[in-house]
């Protein structure tokens, strides 16, 4: 008779389930074993309960009868997978609902999670496969449970849109300071956010249920949370960060706390961004106090409603070994920190290419910056900055994350240590080169591309959803103006939402947005790449 193998059960040991100091160095302790035996993989999964639970069930001598399709082997079709790949991630990629890594409370997931909650200051942290993304569309939802008034920062993710959209909220909004020079939109102030409250309530428009905010921004603008905070609680609404490139805040005393420990109720983050998990995975993390309270049963049915039903275990693995390094690398990062404020003062030291983020200072609703985005203003070298983006890449094989017509902006994993002189050195080369080409000169002169004075949205006519689901036509641009857009469409960079679905289309954002267009900046959701037309709402 053939019996069915039998399943690990793990639990914490006394140390780990208090999740203090230990806590974070804490192994899965199988029947009384380490998870690997004398394989040596518990060295690599030590501290990292889902990722130890992981490697245990891929080391186990089983047939597997279910899905992924590819059996966890390299035969058959597996082995172009395995060819690619290697066949270890074959054995890592796992079904869910699995006794002894996700199935039950208790489980190896549910306790990487919580240590997950401890490391960021929460009180509950859900892990996401689904991005940033997801965690916004699950904010949108989940406020949308405590009311249906939402006030955000216009320069929201377009995710956190499609929450409002899917929810049926009804959005007002905070405007973020915007620096028009190199096209970059910094935070809001609390001062800014009362006022937006005060406007809300003297035209009718109610009480706000969540308050959502964008910090750090793309440029690594960080905005007061703690007052914010303070401002959001005393309206009694809930504070929701977008903090999607701060994963690494709070895990050196030189960099910004976590939004959580300033008094945030609910923050989205991508751990992939700044940290060391894989790309599509994010956290999302309840604050403390009665309003988050409130919050988790919406946010629990939010995370319910948005998340795949076959999540993948190599990025759920991958989040439980970022936390657990974040938490006991200390060293790796303050070597990263150091590399950082090293490269930040050798482009100051050059001078050509200064730091555009030495002046966010200016502006009042940056109260830090995040020095391991490295925002670079390139006008010296003739040429704006997608071109210079676009050059660094084909010709030099050195990739930055985006451009604006002035800047390029290099980002640096925390615990990473890049050689940046390879970028100023080809900063230079690009820069002499147009130099010595007189054409191209004269092209970076007056001529230049340039991004015209951001508008103000059109009024709000009708609500989110109701423009996103109603019957709509495509119509020339200049028919467009008067309409009720159909569509979400944001010229990127700064990446603030021009038009909302529900809000009339002006005739300084048709020209805004074609003008963006031709001076080389995309403008997302558009029909076209020339923005030549718009969808509407059939009135």
């Amino acid at each position: 008779m053939t019996h069915a193998p039998e399943f690990p059960t793990f639990a914490l040991d006394d140390a780990a389930g208090a999740f203090g100091g230990a806590a974070a160095n804490a192994s899965v302790d199988v029947q009384g074993q380490s998870p690997m035996g004398a394989s040596g993989a518990s060295r690599e999964t030590a501290g990292a309960p889902y990722a130890a639970a992981l490697a245990m069930h891929a080391a186990r001598d089983s047939t597997a009868f279910l899905v992924p399709g590819h059996g966890a082997d390299a035969s058959g079709l597996g082995l172009g997978q395995a060819e690619y790949f290697g066949e270890r991630v074959l054995e890592l990629d796992v079904t869910p609902l699995l006794d002894g890594i996700d199935l039950g409370d208790g489980s190896p997931r549910e306790q990487a999670e919580r240590l997950a909650a401890d490391a960021w200051g929460a009180s509950r942290t859900w892990f996401l496969t689904g991005g940033s993304s997801m965690g916004n569309r699950m904010a949108a939802l989940a406020a949308r449970g405590l009311g249906e008034g939402v006030l955000m920062q216009r320069s929201a993710h377009s995710s956190f849109v499609d929450g409002i959209i899917l929810g049926g909220s009804s959005p007002s909004f905070v405007l973020p300071e915007v620096d028009l020079e190199h096209g970059i939109a910094h935070g809001v102030t609390p001062e800014s956010v009362a006022e937006a409250l005060a406007e809300r309530q003297s035209s009718g428009g109610g009480q706000v249920a969540a308050i959502y905010i964008v910090s750090p921004s793309y440029f690594g603008a960080v905005a007061d949370v703690a007052g914010i905070a303070e401002v959001a609680h005393e309206a009694g609404a809930a504070l929701i960060v977008d903090a999607a490139w701060g994963a690494h805040f709070g895990f050196l005393p030189e960099l910004p706390d976590s939004p959580v420990r300033l008094g945030a109720d609910l923050v989205v983050t991508s751990t992939h961004k700044l940290t060391s998990s894989l790309s599509q995975s994010a956290l999302v993390h309840l604050g403390h106090g009665s309003i988050a309270r409130a919050l988790e049963p919406h946010v629990e049915r939010a995370h319910r409603m948005t998340a795949s039903t076959s999540e993948s275990s190599l990025l759920l693995a991958s989040l439980d070994l970022d936390r657990r390094d974040l938490v006991e690398r200390r060293d790796l990062l303050e070597e990263s920190h150091a590399a950082v404020l090293a490269a930040r003062a050798m482009f100051r030291a050059d001078g050509r290419f200064p730091v555009a983020s030495d002046e966010f200072g200016g502006f009042p609703s940056t109260v830090a910056i995040d020095p391991f985005r490295i925002p670079l203003d390139i006008r010296a070298t003739g040429l704006d900055g997608h071109t210079v983006r676009l050059r660094l890449a084909r010709e030099y094989g050195v990739m930055v994350e985006m451009a604006t017509v002035s800047c390029i902006v290099a980002v640096i994993g925390i615990g990473k240590t890049p050689d940046t002189r390879v970028l100023l050195d080809a900063l230079a080369e690009i820069a002499a080169g147009a130099a010595a080409d007189s054409r191209s000169a004269d092209a970076a002169g007056d001529s230049a591309p340039s991004i015209p004075p951001m508008p103000g949205p059109g009024a709000m006519r009708i609500r989110p959803r109701a423009a996103y689901l109603a019957d709509a036509e495509t119509v020339s641009f200049s028919d467009a103006v008067g309409r009720i857009s159909a569509d979400s469409l944001a010229a990127y960079p700064p990446g603030i939402p021009n038009v909302l679905p529900g809000e009339e289309i002006t005739l300084e954002v048709v020209d805004f947005l074609r003008a963006s267009a031709a001076a080389g900046s995309h403008v997302r959701g558009a029909v076209d790449s020339a923005v030549s037309a718009f969808r509407v709402v059939v009135e």
